[in-house]
């Protein structure tokens, strides 16, 4: 589940960040919120079945691109989330800015410049400091089957380490 631009918020958030349109900072990060909030119930009863959810960025992702344009702290970015469903593992995918940047399409949204993206960075270091999360970092330069290989392995692994622990809330 990435951002999920077919709803009302998606579209706003869609038509930012393809630069048609301007929102301010706070109000961008609350729809970017927002928008996870709507999947809750969904994924909620979808972790009751016993499916395994796979999320592209979710909070982390919001949290680290808004804390990079400098006027916000962690800890407001991370207000709205609070509750959400929390992640088993989080694998973060490194890869270095000139080697993103050399990846199709980067450059065509808002927030896709080097500078910008090595702030991004700095913020995610910073939440990977919190012990109370499962994060592993994965390089990211491998080629595609070897790095689906690893991320096979870690999530296998993952799954049956948590089979039987509940459900917890993110940053409570």
């Amino acid at each position: 589940f990435p951002t999920d631009r077919t709803t009302e918020i998606g579209q706003l958030i869609s038509s930012y960040l393809g630069k048609e349109k301007n929102l301010e900072d706070h109000t961008i990060h609350l729809l970017f919120s927002a928008n996870r909030w709507e999947h809750v119930p969904m994924m909620k009863e979808k972790l009751h079945q016993g499916i395994t959810i796979v999320v592209d960025r979710y909070a982390f992702s919001g949290v680290a691109f808004t804390s990079a344009k400098g006027n916000f702290c962690l800890d407001w970015c991370k207000q709205p989330d609070v509750g959400l469903p929390k992640p088993d593992l989080i694998l973060f995918l490194q890869l270095s800015p000139e080697e993103a940047a050399e990846r199709g399409n980067f450059g065509h949204e808002r927030y896709e410049t080097s500078s910008f993206q090595e702030k991004v960075l700095q913020s995610f270091y910073c939440l990977m400091e919190d012990k109370s999360l499962n994060w592993k970092t994965v390089n990211a330069s491998k080629s595609i089957e070897d790095l689906h290989r690893e991320i096979k392995s870690i999530a296998e692994e993952t799954m049956q380490e948590v089979e039987n622990k509940p459900l917890g809330e993110l940053w409570k």
